[in-house]
């Protein structure tokens, strides 16, 4: 899960044998104590259907669903491109190229520590030009 600029809130690497829509309650049961303030979560439409209610009845959260308009071809979805320039920052780090590691905990504390150098090195950008 990331923030409106892009940067990972929390990350959750569970096997492919469960899909994205029960991994995204696992995501949520496992930050709900960390992120109390936060009131609206946008996804894209495979996340449509019981798990909007799901989100108001656990956790009194919003699930706002980011849905495609009717126009054909290619069209620029709200919101949907933060997600897409994440996983762009992540992709530069060849430790994420692939899948090197056998423990799923351990490709998310690669994940974590990938933003923080990600983080740091803007932040050292920042002071840098002052």
């Amino acid at each position: 899960m990331v923030d409106t600029q892009g940067l990972v809130l929390t990350a959750l690497v569970h096997p492919a044998d469960i899909q994205d829509r029960d991994g995204a309650k696992l995501l949520i049961e496992q930050m709900k104590c960390t992120l109390p303030r936060l009131r609206t979560v946008f996804a894209d439409g495979g996340y449509a259907g019981q798990l909007v209610d799901w989100f108001w009845d656990s956790v009194r959260w919003n699930l706002e669903i980011v849905k495609r308009t009717a126009t054909a071809g290619f069209q620029l979805l709200p919101k949907h491109w933060i997600v897409g320039r994440t996983f762009a920052w992540l992709s530069q780090y060849r430790r994420h190229s692939r899948d090197y590691e056998e423990l799923p905990e351990t490709s998310e504390a690669m994940i974590y520590v990938s933003m923080i150098r990600l983080m740091l090195r803007r932040a050292g950008k920042r002071k840098a030009k002052a």
